[in-house]
């Protein structure tokens, strides 16, 4: 660390996401509303350093679902710099996430299908040029969990 951030780092903000912890946990996910979208993991708003700039949460919104620590770093730099590409990417992935759980809970809500076949479905129509796609054990494990978190509304 060079002699002058070390000097302004104070300048630094806790991390809004993971709380100045390094680590966003179950709590942090359920705050921000990302259940089902994000697992525990290190923080990718701070990268595991509890702090973060005033720049980067002017740029970036602290519930922003696509930056996570499993994205290359190329990809997460780019969003940090607010790269509109990038940044609309993320959108749109998030709205896919969106879609697919809605997707889920109505099948299983409406229609009594089971996760396996609801993903059979899913593939069944998906675009070979969908923008985001899955595979279908990973597919699988979603749609489950869509289910688990819905279970309690139906019985």
């Amino acid at each position: 660390m060079t002699l002058f951030k070390f000097l302004f780092r104070k300048s630094d903000l806790e991390c809004p996401r993971c709380l100045g912890k390094t680590f966003v946990d179950w709590d942090d996910i359920r705050r921000l509303n990302k259940i089902l979208k994000w697992v525990p993991a290190p923080c990718a708003y701070c990268f595991g350093s509890g702090r973060v700039t005033p720049e980067m949460i002017s740029k970036v919104p602290v519930d922003y679902t696509y930056l996570t620590i499993d994205l290359p770093e190329p990809e997460m730099d780019k969003i940090k710099e607010g790269n509109p590409e990038t940044l609309e990417r993320g959108r749109l992935r998030e709205i896919f996430l969106d879609d697919l759980i809605k997707y889920a809970e109505n099948h299983y809500l409406y229609d009594k299908m089971n996760a396996e076949s609801i993903a059979d479905l899913y593939l069944s129509t998906e675009d070979e040029a969908a923008l985001f796609s899955l595979e279908r054990e990973n597919l699988i494990r979603f749609i489950e969990k869509v289910i688990e978190m819905k279970r309690p509304e139906v019985n």
